[in-house]
């Protein structure tokens, strides 16, 4: 299949019902209980209607746990090389779509129009490209505000750790916890489609949630630890107290 074949395909048939829904009944149950995924925020996904979820990059598969917190169809861009074979056709009736990466691509951008035209929900991911430093994020770009801006469909910022390393070799799933969040969408409706306007929609409104709902998943294994670690100390405390509490009644029965 070419690039030119998937694109075509994408706008006009989508992906498969069917076939969607087997991979995610297959998927979803695998996911939770491998990855043990935890999903926040999932609410905040509309239920219809066009719209495009934000979340930061971490693995080529972050589209499809995006895609486990809601029954919608999520489409999402792929690097075109994908498509170039066999598994072209299998990736379109999953949802994908091909882009050129490092390059400005007419056709992704047209068949992205094309889906949220027709009501569709977006995955894009604002930094680009994949950040491999699991506690870091890299440097937004205003590609997925613009289209927002044009199509009139709300943003969804959204979070995601631990999917950098999800493989021993390249296909032993790791046992790895990963979580996700999402924060409220963000109108744009009002907005005016320029790339001033579109810039500051990423810097002081949908970039600042995603980092906010990215150090907090970052910091809840922390809190949850010294949680449990207080739990602990209180506990102690308290078995210490109850245990003075009896011990003068203990005496007196011995008496």
């Amino acid at each position: 299949m070419t690039n030119a074949q998937a694109h075509a395909l994408a706008r006009e048939r989508g992906p498969s019902r069917s076939l969607y829904a087997v991979v995610r009944a297959i998927l979803v149950p695998f996911m939770r209980l491998w990855f043990r995924l935890s999903i926040t925020g999932a609410e905040h996904i509309p239920a219809d209607g066009a719209a495009i979820v934000a979340p930061n990059h971490k693995s080529f598969f972050d589209s499809f746990f995006v895609a486990t917190a809601t029954r919608r169809h999520v489409r999402y861009m792929g690097k075109s090389e994908l498509f170039e074979g066999p598994q072209g056709r299998l990736l379109v009736a999953l949802g994908a779509f091909p882009v050129r990466r490092g390059e400005s691509d007419a056709q992704a951008l047209a068949t992205a129009r094309a889906i949220l035209a027709q009501g569709g929900l977006l995955s894009l991911f604002p930094e680009g490209t994949r950040v491999r430093d699991p506690a870091q994020l890299g440097e937004p770009r205003r590609g997925a505000a613009r289209l927002a801006i044009e199509s009139r469909a709300p943003l969804v910022p959204a979070a995601i750790t631990g999917t950098e390393k999800l493989f021993v070799g390249s296909v032993i799933p790791r046992p790895r916890k990963v979580r996700l969040a999402f924060g409220e969408a963000i109108p744009v409706a009002a907005l005016a489609a320029t790339p001033e306007v579109a810039a500051a929609l990423v810097d002081e409104q949908l970039w600042p949630e995603v980092e906010t709902q990215f150090r907090g998943l970052k910091l809840r294994p922390g809190l949850i630890a010294a949680g449990l670690a207080a739990l602990g100390l209180g506990g102690a405390a308290l078995a210490r107290s109850h245990r003075r509490r009896r011990a003068p009644r203990r005496s007196l029965r011995r008496r």
